[in-house]
């Protein structure tokens, strides 16, 4: 299922010290993706955080795949 992650993923300075988080939330991204990388299904995370959303739970991957396949350029 395709997902803009921007649309689910914000970060402010004044909201957990500028962590990632899903929006409207203090959820952090970090904590879904620790969630996920135990094992727990959608199903499992969605019954820990009733108010999240599908949608939600897999821009944290696809925020996490960006994050991946960023690249630096060394001068």
């Amino acid at each position: 299922m395709p997902v803009n992650w921007r649309e689910h993923v914000v970060s402010s300075s004044d909201v957990l010290r500028g962590k990632p988080r899903i929006k409207g939330t203090r959820i952090p991204v970090s904590l879904i993706l620790g969630y996920l990388a135990a094992g727990n299904t959608y199903e499992q995370i969605l019954q820990e955080f009733p108010d999240l959303q599908i949608d939600q739970i897999a821009a944290c991957l696809d925020y996490a795949r960006d994050l991946a396949s960023f690249e630096t350029v060394a001068s």
